[in-house]
């Protein structure tokens, strides 16, 4: 076993499995990792955090289950334009939970320590801008923003408040993405080239063709409320409240979707602050049903050198008619090996080094030269390299997957319970967010203005 293999065995812990002297797999379970994240702490009356979650859709409803698995985590209120969704969360909540379809009655509650933001695209930086400046932590789903425009300011606002802000793309808080991480600065991929990055779709509901209920009528819904921002306003319709991710007044698309999820994960491993050109392709090929963004896109974005990485392009792709079924895959290509990033919970390294001696053999030339020319190579091949230069390259794979039944948007919020009990760094702060947004929300640009988008990662601002 060589001195680099041995130093990549050493990095990854006494959780490999060996078999036959080859390295197959990284252990599914690291239990005593996982006891430690996810242990109950003693947390005391004055610990108590009091939430309340601004939207109540289905991101509002997972967000807030998953709050409440930190200990000392209560819900104290919701808000939603839909009344039908307020009626269900005293159903599961309790009915003494207060309930409005005023994001501004909550924000003026002194009990309220920190909200949730999950309502549609076009209100996140409004109401995190609002409710920062009344005093309350912020989770704001992603993407933090609905223009590339007002991200800026809300970081401004951060900074000027100094309040608790956490974006919500709950992978950066996976134990395989961090356990990925380690790899890739170990150097298990030498040194990183291209990233191919795809989450695609196989259903109706996977591309937004959400129930809507027999009573979603504008009597049961504030409807001018929630187009009360839009440039261009409409009659009541309910494909547009129910189904608001397949309209630009109100969501991003895809990219804003989904993209940056991709993008969130690609900047946490590698530690980039950003790509410098984007540009995207796409079409409306499957989801006729009046949506007026893709539901195809691909974007090749281009990463210059900096001091945290190489140079390196990424290509993404979103597809909501694929035959390839629910699936996201991020394959981050190095020189010498690839980091296969599954589902968020799950990852696998495959190391390929290519040898020292290339050029003789395989798929080469020597073949079509004469016979005495032939000799004189390989005479010469056979002098300067020796067998071991010269093998064919071998494989190494492992793979990870967190243990059943694991959560990372658990331990995302317990990451954000944190920074508020104790000061603590969110993994995903403001910044980190808006470098992620930014350039998912730039294929949007790319796609509708058909040009090519420059980014200025540093400064956060199109060229």
């Amino acid at each position: 076993m060589s001195t680099d293999r041995r130093k990549f065995l050493k990095h990854l812990g006494t959780s490999v499995l060996l078999t036959s002297a080859s390295l197959t797999s990284l252990a599914a379970k690291e239990e005593n990792e996982v006891r430690i994240l996810q242990a109950e702490k003693r947390i005391g009356p004055n610990d108590k955090i009091r939430i309340a979650t601004i939207g109540m859709g289905i991101m509002g409803f997972n967000d807030t289950r998953a709050a409440l698995t930190v200990p000392g985590v209560e819900l104290v209120a919701v808000c939603d334009l839909y009344k039908g969704r307020l009626a269900r969360a005293k159903e599961v909540y309790g009915a003494g939970l207060f309930t409005t379809m005023d994001y501004r009655d909550i924000l003026e509650r002194k009990d309220i320590d920190a909200v949730i933001i999950a309502t549609s695209d076009n209100w996140h930086s409004q109401i995190a801008i609002d409710a920062m400046r009344k005093g309350k932590a912020v989770y704001s789903e992603k993407p933090m923003i609905h223009q590339i425009s007002q991200g800026l300011a809300e970081i401004q606002v951060q900074k000027e408040t100094k309040m608790v802000f956490q974006v919500g793309s709950q992978r950066v808080s996976s134990i395989a993405y961090r356990k990925a991480k380690e790899m890739y600065e170990a150097g298990a991929i030498g040194k990183i080239n291209s990233i191919e990055a795809s989450f695609n779709r196989q259903s109706a509901l996977g591309a937004w063709q959400y129930t809507i209920p027999t009573d979603g009528n504008i009597q049961n819904v504030d409807w001018a409320r929630f187009q009360s921002n839009a440039k261009v306003k409409h009659d009541f319709d309910q494909n547009r409240f129910f189904r608001w991710r397949n309209y630009r007044e109100y969501g991003t698309g895809v990219a804003g979707d989904l993209f940056v999820h991709l993008l969130t994960g690609i900047h946490f491993i590698t530690g980039s602050k950003g790509p410098e050109s984007i540009y995207s392709i796409g079409d409306l090929t499957f989801w006729k049903d009046g949506r007026n963004v893709p539901d195809v896109m691909s974007a090749v974005i281009h990463y210059s050198e900096t001091k945290e990485h190489p140079a390196f392009q990424v290509t993404l792709r979103v597809n909501f008619i694929s035959g390839e079924g629910d699936r996201s895959s991020t394959k981050i290509v190095g020189s010498e090996g690839v980091i296969d990033l599954g589902d968020g919970e799950s990852f696998s390294i495959r190391k390929s080094k290519m040898p020292i001696a290339t050029g003789i053999g395989g798929w080469d030339s020597l073949f079509t030269y004469t016979e005495a020319e032939q000799k004189l190579l390989m005479e010469g091949y056979d002098k300067r390299f020796s067998q071991a230069d010269r093998q064919e390259p071998h494989f190494d794979e492992i793979t990870y997957r967190a243990p059943q039944g694991y959560n990372a948007s658990n331990d995302h919020f317990a990451n954000f319970m944190d920074a508020i009990r104790n000061g603590t760094k969110v993994v995903e702060d403001a910044e980190f967010g808006f470098r992620a947004a930014a350039p998912a929300l730039a294929c949007n640009d790319s796609y509708f203005q058909k040009k090519v988008i420059h980014w200025d990662p540093l400064s956060m601002k199109i060229v």
